[in-house]
């Protein structure tokens, strides 16, 4: 009899294991995230010109200001990646775009030269056709390739970001093709206002870093690209667990002959944000059924003494 509250002590740690383990499980899976800042905090970039890049406390956003000629930069701590597919993406808020002046951001190698490879930059200008829109790679073998929202370079309309207006900047890059596709949208209603592909010619590989600035540039000093950032997300897609096929009994159906075209169209397939796992329920009745069987041991240990 002295065993018995042993039993029912284990029993008890058995039932709570079973509901917690569950939910443990479910945050180790891989999330596929390279880095991620929303900038409630100091995000800590290293930077040559703290007067003009720093965290903003009171807008919980990351400001800078580019000037052309002075090499100006900031960029992450070292990012563990090596080749493969990502999606590269942030807000962004320009509040002042001199004639000339240009914002680069993107994913590069350790050089931060937007000239020379590797690198994936996403830039905003102000040029003869206004405020326009570019994509710029450049792979590990050296070839540049740019593509912007003018007419004369993707073949459609021009078209113009506005100041003051929170986009949300988007970059696939899809390795089995190397096709890198750009989508700016405004972010309080969702709405595109540009999307265009290139592409890097060669698989892109070696860039370790996020940053944003102007090394490379050697345009007029005295002009400048003012603005925040915020909500920087750079990710892998997360491979899916192979399912296990169930055995279903064989039935011998009639069999159709159906003709099919497909068509291949060149675009970039978007990464998926990985969903939160659901918790087993397998688990939980199991639990259920031990506080069960528990409870009635009690009641039962509860009127023996009684007699």
């Amino acid at each position: 009899m002295k065993s018995y509250p042993i039993f029912l002590f284990l029993l008890l740690a058995g039932a709570v294991f079973l509901l917690i383990c569950p939910a443990v499980l479910a945050d180790s899976g891989a999330s596929g995230v390279l880095y991620q800042s929303n900038f409630a905090t100091n995000p800590q970039l290293t930077t040559n010109n703290p007067s003009s890049d720093y965290w903003d406390p009171t807008q919980e956003m990351y400001h800078f200001g580019i000037e052309p000629s002075t090499g100006n930069y900031a960029y992450t701590a070292p990012i563990t990646y090596n080749s493969g597919s990502f999606t590269f993406e942030y807000d962004l808020i320009i509040a002042q775009m001199d004639q000339g002046a240009t914002f680069r951001m993107g994913f590069t190698g350790t050089d931060m030269d937007f000239n020379k490879g590797p690198n994936v930059i996403t830039a905003f200008t102000n040029n003869k056709n206004g405020l326009i829109m570019t994509l710029h790679t450049v792979s590990p073998s050296a070839i540049q390739k740019d593509v912007t929202s003018e007419m004369s370079s993707y073949g459609g309309p021009t078209v113009n970001y506005q100041l003051n207006t929170t986009y949300h900047v988007k970059v696939d890059y899809n390795n089995d093709t190397s096709v890198v596709t750009e989508t700016v949208s405004n972010k309080q209603t969702g709405q595109t206002l540009w999307s265009y592909y290139t592409t890097s010619q060669s698989p892109l590989k070696g860039m370790n870093r996020v940053y944003l600035g102007n090394v490379g540039d050697y345009g007029t000093m005295g002009l400048y690209a003012i603005g925040w950032i915020d909500n920087i997300r750079l990710t892998t897609p997360v491979a899916a667990a192979t399912a296990t096929p169930t055995t279903q009994p064989i039935i011998t159906q009639p069999t159709y002959a159906v003709n099919q075209t497909l068509t291949t169209k060149p675009l970039v397939t978007y990464t998926p944000i990985p969903a939160n796992t659901h918790k087993s329920p397998g688990s939980g009745v199991i639990a259920v059924a031990a506080l069960g069987i528990l409870g009635s041991l009690m009641a039962v240990r509860s009127a023996n003494r009684k007699k």
